[in-house]
């Protein structure tokens, strides 16, 4: 792989430069009064792809983030820059009862400026699940292919040929030693120096997230950038979305409530995010006459095993992740004991420090340990069994959302089962020690040991330690009123005028990282409503 070292341009810095409409936060400030034909909440993945293709075929596009505008000059490298200006919740937003922590991007280009870069299509057994369960009749691998090939060309999507670097190379190690299949992981990346700071925002721009690709197309096309502007609520009357309410956000996020923004549009796209979308949604008072809205939210709860490597691992450099095995997804029904996927995260001190368990001098002994150590994820397949309902979102008495996601036995023995399993991997990849993430264990050097002590752990929420970078869910598409909130061609089910673009479409999890299922899907409805809108087709291909 040649990598490209010379000085790294900035086209947002650029992009400003030559003119583009962006207000808000040190943009300047925000007009009382807009008005366009398409109002878009949210820069991630599904608006960015909205926005893009709705900006091609003429339309006026307004895109409102509640988030900063950063680029490439912006990221630094660094946690303690990263983690409070571009996450929700300064990467710290939990569960209501605080057991699962959840990482969402908060800025322009969405969780798609910060997470990882992996790229999977939609499973087709995920998609024959919505077609049997949901009425999705029109959903299927064959109807999605060209879209997601679409993107694929897009966004730079391929298998990361690269040598893994050593954390990603012990699950392949692993996997191979025990006969368990792996596989190399899809990116969205063009020209990667293989820095491993994705997460932190790419200083190079090789990620070809949202920030970099659809939002500047569509700023290009003279669509308006809103940034530090949160949607307060939906002024709605009849079937109709009349107005969109706003407030300007502070550096800190707080509202200023005293420079409201309302703006119109013929239509409105929704793309906060599977919490913040249906959130607004709640804010405004929307009907949901079945009672579906911010219902059967996911999380691909994610367990994490720590392992203590002979050799350096340095496991904060190179791709994050690069390796990948479905062996224990392959080898459950999708209504049976939960699947899961296995891969790594990238390791960087403070969030490597705020997720092991211990403290004191156990906390101390497991830095000194971190050059050297391993981690394996597993992503759990929620949502198709009867005892996997998901989580529900409320708001706060401020108007916030929370989402109340229930850690029950059956999700918790499969928790068991995904902590065995990585524990089993790392030992035959080499560790000297093996930790499972949980407040209760202790690292043991011998894969009986391991055993024995993951099989009697009490796995319960908060001692058990889970995470979440992949929310899901709770507006979910359907083919039927009664089963979801949107229809299959993402307009609400009794909104004429507003459509939901984001994974919060999704009636299910999905198994796989959902960057990739959110562009191709969203790229589908996109390219329909453009098409309703303006009577001109569009692709992002040109």
């Amino acid at each position: 792989m040649t990598v490209d070292t010379s000085p790294v341009a900035d086209p947002i810095r650029e992009g400003l430069a030559r003119g583009w409409k962006v207000l808000g936060g040190p943009h300047g400030p925000l007009p009382e009064r807009l008005s366009v034909d398409v109002a878009i909440v949210g820069t991630g993945a599904g608006g960015g792809i909205t926005a893009e293709l709705l900006s091609r075929a003429g339309l006026s596009v307004v895109m409102i983030e509640e988030g900063p505008l950063k680029s490439s000059s912006d990221f630094h490298q660094r946690e303690d820059e990263a983690y409070p200006t571009v996450y929700q919740e300064s990467a710290a937003r939990k569960t209501a009862d605080k057991a699962i922590t959840i990482l969402q991007g908060r800025c322009v280009g969405g969780s798609t400026t910060v997470n990882w870069t992996s790229s999977f299509r939609t499973p087709e057994a995920t998609l024959a699940w919505w077609q049997s369960h949901f009425g999705l009749t029109e959903w299927d691998a064959r109807t999605l292919a060209p879209w997601f090939d679409q993107v694929e060309q897009r966004l730079g999507i391929q298998p990361w040929l690269a040598a893994p670097n050593e954390n990603n190379a012990a699950l392949r190690r692993g996997g191979e030693r025990l006969g368990i299949a792996t596989h190399p992981i899809p990116r969205n990346v063009r020209g990667c120096w293989n820095l491993g700071s994705c997460g932190m925002g790419c200083p190079t721009n090789a990620k070809q997230s949202m920030l970099l690709t659809t939002v500047p197309a569509a700023l290009d096309r003279g669509a308006t950038l809103l940034v530090q502007t949160r949607v307060e609520r939906l002024e709605w009357q009849g079937r109709t979305v009349q107005a969109l309410h706003g407030v300007p956000l502070r550096a800190d996020g707080t509202p200023d409530t005293a420079h409201p923004i309302r703006i119109r549009a013929r239509h409105v796209v929704v793309a906060g995010g599977a919490i913040n979308s249906p959130a607004l949604l709640m804010r405004s008072g929307l009907p949901d006459p079945f009672e579906r809205l911010g219902r059967r939210t996911f999380l691909h709860p994610v367990l994490l095993s720590a392992a203590h490597m002979p050799q350096p691992v340095q496991g904060w450099q190179g791709a994050p992740q690069s390796i990948y095995s479905d062996h224990y997804l392959d080898t459950q029904p999708l209504d049976g004991p939960l699947g899961f996927k296995l891969e790594v995260p990238p390791l960087h001190p403070v969030i490597f420090a705020s997720t092991l368990p211990g403290w004191g001098a156990e906390a101390a002994a497991l830095m000194r340990q971190f050059p050297h150590t391993q981690v394996m994820l597993a992503l759990l397949r929620d949502g198709y069994h009867p005892q996997s309902p998901g989580g529900l979102i409320s708001l706060r008495g401020d108007g916030t959302p929370v989402l109340n996601y229930p850690l029950n036995e059956f999700l918790m023995e499969g928790a068991r089962r995904a902590l065995l399993a990585m524990a089993e991997l790392q030992f035959a990849a080499g560790a000297r020690e093996v930790l499972p993430v949980h407040e209760l264990a202790r690292p043991t050097t011998r894969w009986a040991d391991a055993r024995a002590q993951i099989r009697d752990l009490p796995m319960e929420p908060l001692k058990t330690r889970i995470v979440s970078a992949h929310v899901m869910g709770g507006c979910a598409m359907s083919g039927q009123e009664a089963l979801g909130v949107v229809r299959p061609d993402g307009v609400h089910w009794q909104i004429n005028n507003l459509s939901v673009h984001d994974g919060s479409l999704f009636p299910t999890s999905l198994g796989v990282n959902p960057q990739l299922s959110i562009y191709g899907i969203t790229a589908r409805l996109s390219s329909a409503l453009a098409e309703r809108l303006s009577g001109r087709p569009v692709s992002l291909l040109g």
